[in-house]
């Protein structure tokens, strides 16, 4: 009896152990390629697009297919609704995103002092920023969000475009109903520069500009290009007000499931499609005003003089935006740029 009860436990065991390596081998299956979905807000076409599906090959040839991504433009996983897809990511349903950090400063403050008006004065002194110790501070700001931040790209400055107007002076600023992004920088900047700044979802903006429900807006010189505000704008105002970049990023909850050792290899992918999409950025902005010019749009620039005034304006606000910012992480940014 005693024999016979010990091979039944034994048979027993092995079963159960047998069914219990089928369990996991169907959770966790050898050799399982990751894949990811990333979305970005604008057309694939557009030069964030193309960062994103540059992004997408470089996982996949450096970690031999272990990781794939699949991009999504034209905010089709998120509405649209750029605020939304920050709260998505945070929350794991996006698993990627790409997406300016003028949107991010609505939930990280420190962000905002990427954009403070005419705090750097070239290409140069901006992408040292976002390389150096502040961007990492502000992309390690993204963990209380529940977001890897990988990489941030910079963008070309914004520029103003506007139906009527040319702006080539401080003054021409007054009275107009400028489209801002929904941040208080942008809409304190424009305020004390006289103008009538109006707050807007992206996707409203051509129909608004159509309307003439507003005069004008800002953004780097890819958006009116890549979204045909030349049909509805007669004026490119190289006025230069913002800068602004791009955050590359995951959910914790993607990155959770990316192997171990396959995540410094992501990193080495996102931060070669910095470096690629940083000089292709500048390198084709000269090549945008012009094509924007052919479409028909004239090219503005500011009087001798006059752009003076519009930074003396802008930069009198900085004590204000200590309170978007931070006081200090608006020193910190101050003192990296040399105007502490």
């Amino acid at each position: 009896m005693r024999k016979l009860m010990t091979q039944g436990w034994s048979r027993r065991s092995m079963l159960a152990l047998g069914a219990g390596a089928t369990a996991l081998a169907v959770v966790r299956p050898a050799n399982a390629a990751v894949s990811l979905r990333m979305a970005v807000a604008d057309p694939a076409g557009s030069s964030v697009g193309q960062a994103a599906t540059r992004f997408a090959e470089l996982v996949k040839e450096k970690t031999g297919g272990a990781v794939t991504i699949q991009i999504f433009p034209d905010g089709l996983l998120f509405g649209n609704d750029q605020n939304a897809a920050i709260n998505q990511l945070g929350g794991g349903s996006l698993d990627g995103l790409i997406l300016a950090s003028s949107v991010y400063a609505s939930f990280e403050p420190r962000m905002n002092a990427v954009s403070l008006p005419y705090m750097f004065s070239d290409y140069d002194q901006l992408t040292g920023y976002l390389e150096g110790a502040p961007g990492k501070t502000l992309l390690a700001s993204l963990d209380r969000l529940r977001i890897e931040g990988l990489g941030l790209m910079i963008r070309t400055f914004r520029n103003t475009t506007t139906r009527n107007t040319a702006i080539t002076t401080a003054e021409a600023f007054k009275g107009l109903k400028l489209r801002v992004p929904n941040n208080k920088l942008f809409v304190q900047l424009f305020q004390a520069l006289g103008a009538n700044p109006t707050p807007m979802a992206f996707a409203e903006v051509y129909t608004a500009l159509q309307l003439g429900a507003i005069d004008g807006q800002e953004n780097p010189v890819e958006v009116p290009m890549n979204n045909r505000f030349y049909e509805v704008q007669k004026h490119l105002n190289m006025t230069r007000h913002v800068a602004d970049s791009y955050v590359l990023a995951l959910s914790k909850t993607a990155w959770g499931r990316i192997p171990e050792n396959q995540r410094d290899t992501v990193r080495e992918a996102a931060a070669q499609t910095v470096r690629e999409r940083n000089a292709k950025e500048i390198a084709q902005e000269s090549a945008i005003v012009a094509q924007l010019k052919e479409k028909g749009m004239a090219v503005n620039e500011f009087q001798t003089g006059e752009l003076e005034k519009v930074q003396k304006t802008a930069t009198g606000l900085y004590p204000q935006f200590a309170e978007l910012v931070g006081k200090e992480f608006l020193s910190q940014t101050m003192s990296f740029v040399g105007k502490s």
